[in-house]
């Protein structure tokens, strides 16, 4: 009966929405509704709770505006079908923003109230699951691998009941055996140093014939030749800390039919947009949207799916699959929706456990972005989600989130150029005045901003999820059409990591952004140039106008993305403050180890401590007690490279030179091991600006970013002009 009734209560209200928003008023009248809404949406969001009632309250006011503008987006803008030129480019925006409103829609229904943080459950010692660690590598580095390895060792979990396995697809006998002499050759070693370093450090090794069915095909091969109860997935350059299955392993002793416990990417180093925008400090990542508020709004409906990573699965769930799928190239979703479909659960936690890297460079960047695309396309193609035998309506819905997600590509680049249909060819795609654009519109998007703020206030600043669809959507439309023309097309690739730059330069991949923002200040100018000439048309060409140059801001940054800072340091530094002995000749001395990476450190003496004289290159070696049990040394060998003064006294700076597998156990125990530090570091990023302030800060970021990115063109405009006079300088040969 109660349920009868809420229902009831919901039919009755949805009545009453469908009423006012189709009900007939002024355009004065509907301004005075939008502010009304407007200002009471911020009152709420200032003066009540960020979760419960007043947040649903805020979230059902702004769709009534949304809705309002849909309504009147439908019934009274599209230009007329007999005016071809312009029905057709008219209708094609109205579809890009009816996708987005969709979009804003399942977005609602996924976060709008998140799983809250879970407690991981104490294990149940007597009954512990055992565990196979699975490392995947392609081409990373033997170092980088190393150090992953070394941490996935150290988890805190009997020894007994885990194994830790590297799954080598660079040394198949497939490359081993090439006709290719010298990648022949490569494979060759590359198996023989694995094999060796896999012995150092005490886990297995493992490779297969043949390089079939990418990451998926490698993953398969680790079960045929494993027995653990559970997998860990970790990608090679994912290093996880030693409270991983301490987290996670006790939902399995829960709960029933659980196929998945998935934890967040956390990334120790910043993407292109963070770098060369310099923003990795203080604002939350490109990711954390995701796994700070997506993934445990999915969770919430029993649908957070497999990232490819920092995951434990059920070895029993993947029999009833026969492993992980491989049919598309995003095996990590496509096999969670598969057990899904066949009534298997998952668990989302929301805690970093591991510590990643991203793509260093514009271009790694996009080619991930364009495979995690394509991948979702397949998908949506193969699978198709909504229609998927065996979900509940939510997965359905959650899914369609996920997949349909990639799509942004097209409305982005049409909200793009659709202003400069109107300021270069008096195309009129958008049929109202000036007056009901500028209230319809300036209404619905800041509504549009305030819910997003709601939503995702403390984990995506304001405008730069615009930007980051913006960069990745000149790539990915292009890409998406092609898997979508040819769904099988599409190849894994293995994304580039800890890449370096030498010197500063626009990213081979960068000059179309060049040319759309010229072309976005020539419309600039003409909007001037239309203002002057054709006053009576003034009300419709400040609007587009403004449209306009709202895109240019947002095409101004983006230059500055594109633009790659220097960045020649290979790993990052993170704080650890640990307490360490520095043995100069024999003799220690009392220190702490201030910050560091997995390349090197910086030790601080005590402050009581006199130091004898150092040189640069000088060899020392660091000794401090390792937090994991099973770790039989304590002292790394360590180059010292610099010696310099701050406030608080001497610094010295030097370079690990491990000498044996065992020293990446100690470098992995001094980085890695800790997720409270992970976390903390989170938190220090996750504030919320606010809709204005975070708007004031986008510009000023646009401002300092065009410039800079303009002003690496004109370097690189006088590099290439150089060049081209060289030869001619150059003597003449004689004959």
């Amino acid at each position: 009966m109660r349920k009868a009734w809420i229902g009831g209560l919901w039919a009755i209200s949805s009545l009453i929405v469908v009423f006012l928003i189709t009900l007939p008023i002024s355009l004065q009248a509907h301004l005075i509704a939008g502010c009304i809404v407007v200002l009471a949406m911020i009152l709420l969001k200032t003066f009540g709770p960020p979760v419960g009632i007043f947040r649903m309250i805020a979230l059902a006011l702004g769709t009534a505006i949304v809705l309002r503008y849909v309504y009147w987006r439908t019934t009274s803008t599209i230009p007329p079908i007999t005016q071809l030129e312009d029905f057709i480019p008219g209708f094609m925006l109205y579809i890009a923003e009816m996708y987005s409103v969709f979009m804003l829609f399942l977005s609602l229904f996924v976060v709008s109230s998140p799983m809250p943080e879970r407690v991981s459950p104490p294990l149940v010692m007597d009954e512990l699951p055992t565990v196979d660690i699975f490392i995947p590598t392609y081409n990373e580095d033997p170092h980088l691998l190393a150090s992953t390895a070394s941490a996935a060792l150290s988890i805190d979990y009997p020894d007994d009941k885990f194994s830790v396995w590297l799954l080598d697809d660079g040394g198949t006998d497939q490359k081993c055996e090439q006709e290719d002499t010298v990648k022949a050759l490569e494979a060759q070693q590359r198996r023989a140093e694995l094999q060796q370093l896999c012995a150092g450090l005490g886990c297995h090794y493992l490779t297969r014939a043949r390089n079939e069915h990418a990451k998926a095909g490698n993953l398969n091969n680790g079960l045929k030749h494993s027995t653990g109860d559970l997998v860990a997935v970790f990608d090679a350059d994912h290093a996880p800390t030693r409270d991983f299955l301490q987290q996670t392993v006790g939902y399995y002793q829960t709960t029933e039919n659980l196929f998945l416990v998935q934890t967040p990417h956390f990334f120790i180093n910043p993407d292109p947009l963070e770098r060369n925008l310099n923003t990795f400090e203080y604002m939350p990542s490109e990711n954390e949207m995701f796994y700070g508020i997506i993934q445990r709004g999915l969770d919430k409906w029993d649908a957070a799916f497999f990232c490819g990573s920092a995951a434990l699965i059920n070895r029993r769930a993947l029999q009833e699959t026969s492993g992980f799928q491989g049919i598309t190239i995003t095996e990590d979703a496509e096999t969670a929706l598969e057990l899904h479909s066949r009534g298997w659960h998952s668990i989302y936690v929301d805690r970093p456990l591991i510590a990643g890297l991203q793509p260093e460079t514009f271009t790694s960047f996009i080619g991930q972005r364009s495979r995690w695309a394509q991948g979702m396309m397949q998908i949506l193609r193969f699978h198709v989600p909504p229609l998927k035998r065996g979900l509940t309506l939510p997965q359905r819905l959650s899914y369609c989130s996920s997949t349909l997600f990639w799509l942004f590509a097209y409305p982005r680049l049409m909200f793009l150029i659709s202003p400069l249909f109107y300021l270069f060819f008096s195309l009129e795609i958008f049929d109202a005045s000036g007056a009901e654009f500028l209230a319809y519109t300036t209404t619905y998007m800041l509504v549009n901003l305030l819910m997003q703020n709601y939503l995702y206030g403390r984990y995506r600043w304001p405008w730069i999820s615009e930007l980051y669809e913006y960069i990745q959507s000149i790539y990915l439309l292009p890409a998406l059409i092609s898997v979508l023309i040819n769904p099988h097309k599409p190849t894994f690739n293995v994304t580039a990591k800890g890449e370096t730059m030498d010197e500063g330069h626009v990213s081979e991949i960068g000059r179309p952004f060049f040319i759309i923002y010229g072309i976005l200040i020539v419309g600039l100018l003409v909007t001037v140039y239309r203002l002057l000439t054709e006053p009576f048309n003034a009300d419709v060409i400040i609007v587009v106008g403004a449209w306009n140059v709202l895109n240019i801001i947002i095409a101004g940054c983006a230059l500055g993305v594109v633009s790659e800072r220097r960045n020649r340091r290979r790993a990052h530094r993170v704080d650890l403050l640990r307490r360490c002995e520095l043995i100069i000749d024999g003799v220690a001395y009392p220190a702490t180890i201030d910050d560091g990476s997995v390349g090197g450190a910086r030790v601080r003496p005590n402050a009581n401590v006199t130091m004898p004289e150092i040189e640069r290159g000088q060899a020392a070696v660091l000794r401090f007690k390792p937090l994991s049990a099973n770790i039989k040394i304590d002292t790394l060998p360590f180059t010292i490279r610099n010696i310099e003064r701050d406030a608080d006294g001497l610094l010295i700076g030097g370079q690990f030179a491990p000498e044996e597998p065992q020293h990446y156990r100690l470098i992995s125990d001094l980085i890695f091991a800790s997720s409270e530090q992970w976390k903390k570091f989170q938190e220090s990023r996750r504030k919320n600006p606010g809709v204005l302030r975070g708007t004031l800060n986008f510009v000023r970021l646009s401002i300092f970013h065009t410039g800079r990115g303009l002003s690496y063109l004109v370097h690189l405009h006088k590099l290439w002009r150089e060049r081209r006079r060289q030869p001619s300088l150059a003597p003449a040969k004689r004959g």
